[in-house]
């Protein structure tokens, strides 16, 4: 991640997914709080983060996109339930930021399968790739 900027466009593209089914669960909070951590970016940014709406910049690395994809599917998948708008919201994300929806299938479906919700970081790439050929 290059800018601080970016930093902020990509937690706010994640606020407003976990806002997709009406409600902010506490995990899925918890989770974001986690993001912006390791964002470094600080808790009154984050707050205020919530009240106003950010333009969001288009990632230019597909490396970091498909980072960004994956958090997404991390955030739907935080509070235990997987809500309609959710699965919608994170396909036309995906698709807007120029990744393959048949990988984005490929990366849902192991979350889905896995018992923890969590897909191994190589095969997430794998997915990717394997479209890719």
């Amino acid at each position: 991640m290059n800018t601080y900027e970016q930093k902020i466009s990509l937690l706010s593209e994640m606020i407003e997914f976990a806002k997709v089914d009406g409600e902010l669960h506490e995990r899925e909070m918890e989770f974001l709080s986690l993001v912006a951590r390791e964002l470094s970016i600080d808790k009154p940014v984050f707050i205020d983060l919530f009240r106003q709406q950010s333009d969001i910049r288009v990632i230019k690395s597909e490396a970091q996109r498909i980072h960004q994809f994956y958090r997404l599917a991390l955030l739907m998948h935080v509070d235990g339930k997987l809500h309609q708008n959710e699965h919608i919201a994170i396909r036309q994300l995906g698709i807007n930021m120029g990744l393959s929806p048949a990988a984005m299938n490929r990366v849902l479906d192991l979350m889905k399968t896995s018992p923890t919700g969590m897909v191994e970081p190589e095969l997430v790439v794998a997915a990717f790739k394997e479209q890719q050929n």
